[in-house]
């Protein structure tokens, strides 16, 4: 999405109803700098906001992330394209934070073994060693939640049975076996369990009709 064009767009409309920005973001309930953003292209309406601002711009959705006024025989073709830009924004949403997991647990990893190390192989009094120890051992498991809370939020896990896509809960996560970022759970569709790969699309036929 063109959060440029959108901008723009957004000015424009806000123009035709006689609205300043402040008074669009006393409606709305959000700071005049915030209106200042969408209309420069710095950042896009949160999903929660969208309804409202379309019906006080007196446009639809579609025409808001589209950017433009939208023509009914080009209507579904542009909720499509809307709709698969929107997916694409998820996907690589969802792929940063994956990559973040790494990002965090590398270097954490990687330091408490040197903490470890330091603590067996360097003289030094035995609380010492022992608080060095703890120290590496508490890195390692905050990281771990942290990385667990990641992945649960990425994406999607797949049921190896009925194929059905779902989030589980945070504590399903953490306290499955794993192997990699494969978990094995029970559905919560059909209530078998299996080794459930982590999938980026909730459906990948999801589309609209």
């Amino acid at each position: 999405m063109d959060q440029m064009k959108i901008g723009k767009f957004i000015a424009s409309c806000r123009k035709e109803q006689g609205l300043t920005q402040a008074v669009l973001a006393e409606k709305l309930g959000i700071s005049n700098r915030a209106v200042s953003k969408w209309e420069n292209g710095k950042s896009m309406p949160d999903s929660g906001l969208m309804l409202e601002l379309c019906e006080l711009l007196e446009i639809n959705v579609n025409e808001l992330l589209s950017g433009e006024k939208i023509m009914q025989d080009t209507y579904y073709k542009k909720a499509e394209e809307n709709l698969l830009a929107m997916k694409n924004e998820l996907d690589e949403k969802n792929k940063m934070m994956l990559r973040m997991e790494y990002v965090i647990s590398i270097p954490v990893i990687i330091s408490a073994l040197l903490i470890i190390l330091l603590a067996a192989y360097i003289e030094m009094p035995i609380v010492c060693r022992v608080l060095l120890i703890v120290f590496a051992v508490l890195m390692v498991f905050v990281m771990a939640f942290i990385a667990v809370s990641i992945e649960q939020k990425a994406g999607y896990y797949e049921c190896q049975h009925c194929h059905h896509r779902y989030i589980p809960t945070y504590w399903q996560v953490n306290l499955a076996m794993h192997v990699g970022r494969t978990r094995y759970m029970k559905c919560p569709e059909c209530g078998k369990r299996s080794w459930q790969k982590k999938v980026l699309r909730r459906e990948a036929d999801e589309c609209i009709r």
